[in-house]
């Protein structure tokens, strides 16, 4: 099987977001069986309006100029590692928003979570991202990467202080995500060719 294509998302755009250094630091952690490609929501035009007609029943609908590079990029993604804050007990507008305008780039894809946030270290917004993306049929990995606190654990370089915990924790999600996404894209390969 070739090398997998694996879409970082960093799903805040908040100005001064943290986002940006826990993607580059999980990136650094992918081993050679994905091509990691880091998606950046604040660089693309994501409207909070959606299209009148729900992707279900229109799943390419006509998206804005600025969303374009965004959806191609979701859509050569063999899996997805989101990299989620919590704001308010929950994800940032900007990703449901950017998850909604899209249907079938999700679909039957294996999805991992990354979490920062002061206590929680992004598990609620993880919890609820699971409950989405399950009625999108994406199925999410169970193992997941939590920085409770975060702005306690990174250095200057954007490096964790205690390094060993955090790089067992994307080991083992960066496992699990490969065996499920390898065994969906099988999958769905097999099912061309029936």
């Amino acid at each position: 099987m070739s090398t997998l294509k694996l879409a970082i998302i960093i799903g805040s755009v908040r100005e001064g977001r943290f986002g940006p250094v826990v993607a580059n630091w999980f990136a650094q952690q992918v081993d050679d069986r994905f091509e990691v490609d880091i998606i950046d929501l604040a660089e693309a035009e994501v409207p909070a309006a959606l299209p009148a007609v729900p992707p279900l029943l229109d799943p390419d609908p006509v998206r804005p100029a600025g969303m374009h590079d965004l959806t191609d990029r979701l859509a050569a993604a063999d899996a997805y590692v989101i990299v989620t804050p919590d704001y308010n007990r929950s994800y940032p507008a900007a990703l449901k928003a950017a998850i909604d305008w899209h249907f079938t780039q999700w679909d039957a894809k294996a999805i991992g979570f990354v979490g920062y946030s002061g206590g929680s270290g992004g598990l609620m917004a993880i919890e609820h991202l699971r409950q989405v993306f399950n009625e999108l049929n994406a199925h999410t990995v169970r193992n997941y990467v939590s920085f409770p606190r975060y702005y306690l654990l990174f250095d200057d370089n954007g490096q964790p202080h205690n390094p060993e915990q955090p790089e067992a924790d994307a080991t083992a999600l960066l496992d699990q995500l490969h065996w499920w996404t390898s065994a969906l894209v099988a999958a769905k390969s097999a099912q061309l060719t029936a």
